[in-house]
């Protein structure tokens, strides 16, 4: 058996419940980190990270405490906390023994505080609930303590309390982590197996994979394999991090560490893959899936910029963003560009926040979608489509199904009959979408019955959540709802394709999927929206939203008139006629050969309508 003196555990929490800043705490209190190097936040590498409170990115960190007489290796995994990165979250709980449960006291169990709650239970993992921030005025610690003890079943004694910020009962949840947490398991006779939770690209070493080794013990210039790609390469360098890269002579079962593989191909080295010696038998860590793009959207370069910067940007993030997917499109209104894929709406904000700092890059960012799997009459085919361009024509399907996502909506009593009514009038007429599965009190308070939580469990068409439906959350709750959402499967859908016409000319970048007993509402808003966003010309500008050859909405943009007749002074009245009829004669000619500019706001404006 490995040794006993190995704790390996992360922090679960929803998002900005003080994850960040606990793990800072942790790494003063066992000296891992310089004190003249320490700064906030200090395990979220990237500013975007910094600046928005959240952590994107997961960070491993190896700390060494000596307690009692005996120095403890304690491996921290800091998670992300979003919805989006939930696989991301349970490959790094099957990588660990323990969780700290983290809740921010003003706050609460949040929806993702629960999602993430659950997938830690699926693990087995030791859970140790950790209350925060209980340097806050005015709060009432006596309610989370009693939303905490419903939800995990455990005693008021065993649940921690500690202000991160200021580091008040910190210590005392490193000597817990020691206690309570399990010893890893697995023998380091056994043949070497270890779990990727993660990985990276260095320009110099090649693919970095992060793993857990679960038996076994692997050494530089040994030769592995990866069993899910069926790649295969020699050990360059063993190691930790602490949180920089320090190498070691070898890895043994029970540690965390990284691997440099040398590879050059991100894709050999995938999240969840499990890492063998070259001659050896092994089985595959369970659990193993490949992440799933959920959402699809246009990248175009903004007028003046070359495609080729935007190609270059997305093939070096996608080096250590390995859940992002990309391919080449081409555009007759904005040029070649690329249809990328991404785990969900914040990864696409994510991405497009860092082409624009990182590579200094201008894009326009069309309507985003989801995947829709079609069934074409007279062939077995099936055909996936990632937008409305590649939508075939209605006469040619014969079913069509979209992704669902079962949601829970974790709310304030007082604020459930806005919530229930938000979701019988959410955007593209959810109404007779959502299917409402269970409403039930999560946490009850008697002494103040409206502040008692409900979670509301619906289950729905993943496309409803790509309309500012978060946002419209939040506003009617006044922020205090949250909510998480895991993909279900596909099912029958009626969508058609709304075909958007400017000037008369299909424009294929603004056309949208969207349900057809909603074509009607979608061609009014969408015409209404691009009415006040586009340009007005010299000559008259007709948007007209369209399904098959039939128009449904029509708007009109008057074009810009100039006073021809301002220069007579006198005459016959035939003088004024023959010059607004040649005015009359040019307006028409311009509108059969202008260019009509579409601003990039027209493809933002899509997306919200």
């Amino acid at each position: 058996m490995i040794k006993s003196n190995i704790r390996n555990f992360c922090i679960i929490s929803h998002i900005d419940h003080g994850k960040s800043t606990l793990a800072d705490r942790l790494l003063e209190l066992t000296n891992t980190v310089a004190e003249n190097k320490m700064q906030p936040q200090y395990l979220d590498r990237m500013p975007l990270e910094r600046e928005r409170g959240i952590t994107i990115k997961l960070q491993p960190v190896s700390m060494n405490y000596h307690w009692q007489g005996q120095e403890y290796i304690l491996n921290l995994i800091d998670t992300p906390g979003h919805v989006d990165f939930s696989y991301e979250v349970s490959r790094s709980l099957a990588a660990v023994e323990g969780a700290l449960l983290l809740v921010d006291v003003s706050q609460g169990v949040q929806a993702q505080t629960l999602a993430n709650l659950y997938l830690a239970q699926r693990q087995n993992l030791k859970i140790i609930p950790v209350i925060n921030k209980i340097d806050l005025p005015a709060i009432d610690l006596a309610e989370a303590k009693k939303e905490l003890i419903d939800c995990l079943g455990v005693k008021a004694e065993e649940i921690m309390t500690i202000s991160a910020k200021n580091g008040t009962g910190v210590e005392e949840v490193l000597t817990r982590i020691i206690n309570d947490v399990p010893p890893p398991q697995g023998k380091k006779e056994e043949p070497f197996q270890a779990l990727i939770y993660d990985s990276f690209f260095d320009e110099y070493k090649g693919v970095i994979a992060l793993i857990r080794v679960f038996n076994g013990e692997i050494k530089k210039d040994q030769k592995i394999k990866f069993l899910a790609t069926q790649a295969e390469t020699s050990v360059l360098e063993t190691g930790v991090l602490k949180p920089e890269l320090v190498a070691q002579k070898e890895l043994k079962a029970g540690e965390i560490g990284y691997l440099i593989t040398g590879l050059k191909d991100i894709d050999k080295c995938r999240v969840g893959d499990t890492i063998g010696l070259k001659n050896t038998s092994i089985s595959a860590w369970p659990g193993y899936k490949e992440p799933q793009s959920m959402v699809f959207a246009g990248l175009y370069p903004a007028p003046g910029q070359e495609p080729k910067k935007l190609r270059e940007a997305l093939m070096k993030l996608r080096l250590n963003d390995a859940s992002l997917i990309f391919e080449p499109e081409y555009s007759p209104a904005l040029g070649f560009g690329f249809r990328a894929g991404f785990l969900g709406l914040l990864h696409l904000d994510i991405v497009k926040e860092r082409l624009k700092r990182e590579y200094d890059l201008d894009l326009v960012i069309t309507s985003p979608s989801v995947l829709h799997k079609i069934w074409l009459k007279g062939t077995p085919e099936v055909k996936t489509i990632h937008s409305a361009t590649e939508f075939p024509d209605l006469e040619r399907i014969e079913k069509i199904e979209e992704p669902w996502v079962k949601v829970d909506i974790l709310t304030p009593q007082k604020y459930l009959g806005a919530v229930m009514d938000f979701l019988n009038t959410a955007p593209q007429g959810a109404a007779t979408r959502v299917e409402f599965k269970e409403t039930d009190y999560l946490f009850q308070n008697k002494e103040h019955p409206l502040q008692t939580r409900i979670i509301i469990r619906v289950q729905m068409p993943l496309s409803l959540l790509l309309v500012d439906f978060y946002d419209k959350l939040k506003s009617i709750t006044q922020g205090y709802a949250s909510y998480s959402y895991e993909f279900i499967d596909y099912r029958l859908t009626e969508v058609v394709k709304l075909d958007i016409l400017v000037g008369g000319e299909r424009v294929d970048q603004l056309s949208t999927l969207v349900y057809r007993d909603r074509a009607y509402q979608s061609g009014r808003k969408i015409t209404k929206a691009l009415k006040d966003i586009l340009p007005r010309h010299l000559f008259e500008v007709k948007i007209q939203a369209a399904v098959g050859g039939k128009i449904l909405a029509s708007e009109r943009i008057a074009p810009l008139r100039k006073d021809v007749t301002a220069k007579l002074y006198g005459g016959d009245v035939t003088r004024k006629r023959k010059l607004l009829e040649k005015q009359k004669k040019g307006k028409k000619k311009m509108e059969k050969l202008g260019k009509i500019n579409i601003p990039p706001e027209a493809y933002l404006a899509i997306s919200k309508s």
